[in-house]
């Protein structure tokens, strides 16, 4: 398991909020270890038995906490991101629509303060049995060795259910969010599975647009020796197209994803043509 696991202390940014507070009840059903929440002007509340606080700094006073997570509306988004990333080791950025810009400050203050910043506009991170900082649905998650990175939520679901399915599961699973600009890219995570020896392989999910996927395989030939299979979505995209994600936006003929395909061949990484086929090839692989 990586980033989230039994030492990871908990906070909700925007626990109060119509999202935080429904994510919220997910996360402690999943007995995910949420220790406080925050929303200005509401400290001293509670909710689902959590207190509330008006700032990370109130929380920090008062109790041992590392890692968030952030509910908090895309015009805010960045100052929250801010104050968490001041004090905590692990922030995860659920907000959609932040201005690239913001985005942009976000990350490299994380790389500054030397914080791990998953996201923004992912699904979060969810280490199975042990707890989640997300939005993912639990069910379809089991505890296992097989570590996914993505850059869509829905296929991340899709290929973890399926690998559920095959009788296997998963050590940790998160996106990276899919926006032009986010924290912590493919080759950080996959790094962190190459050191985790709780993950045997890995499942990397990429889609068009952008470069991400051509890094990650050149930092895969040259540093990761554990397996990784992969998919590509978006292959019958044309030029130009936009899937889905602000980040994914074929330029020319750079990140299409026949350039990223063989890119990742060309590192050893088996790529499959369909997410289903990820599960059967991790059979034979483990």
């Amino acid at each position: 398991m990586i980033f989230l696991n039994e030492d990871t202390k908990c906070v909700v940014q925007g626990i109060t909020g119509k999202q935080g507070s429904f994510h919220t009840r997910s996360m402690l059903e999943y007995d995910t270890n949420i220790l406080a929440g925050t929303s200005p002007g509401k400290g001293g509340q509670e909710f689902e038995g959590i207190p509330v606080y008006n700032s990370i700094g109130e929380i920090t006073e008062q109790m041992d906490v590392n890692a968030s997570i952030i509910f908090i509306p895309a015009p805010f988004a960045k100052d929250a991101a801010f104050e968490a990333i001041s004090q905590l080791e692990l922030v995860v950025i659920i907000t959609e629509h932040i201005p690239v810009h913001d985005s942009m400050e976000i990350a490299q203050y994380a790389r500054r303060m030397g914080c791990k910043v998953i996201g923004p506009n992912t699904p979060g991170i969810i280490t199975p049995g042990v707890g989640k900082l997300g939005i993912m649905p639990t069910h379809i998650f089991n505890p296992g060795d097989i570590g996914i990175v993505s850059r869509s939520g829905t296929l991340t679901y899709e290929v973890a259910s399926q690998i559920t399915q095959a009788g296997l599961g998963q050590s940790t699973c998160l996106g990276i969010g899919g926006d032009p600009v986010v924290g912590m890219d493919f080759a950080e995570i996959l790094q962190k599975f190459e050191e985790d020896p709780g993950t045997k392989a890995m499942a990397m999910i990429g889609e068009i647009g952008g470069n991400a996927e051509e890094k990650a395989a050149e930092y895969i030939a040259e540093n990761i020796t554990k397996p990784v299979v992969a998919y590509i979505a978006g292959r019958t995209a044309p030029p130009g197209k936009r899937m889905g994600h602000a980040g994914a936006i074929i330029e020319s003929n750079a990140g299409t994803a026949e350039t990223k395909m063989k890119a990742l061949k060309a590192a050893g990484v088996e790529v499959a043509e369909q997410p289903s086929q990820i599960a059967s090839v991790m059979k034979d692989i483990l």
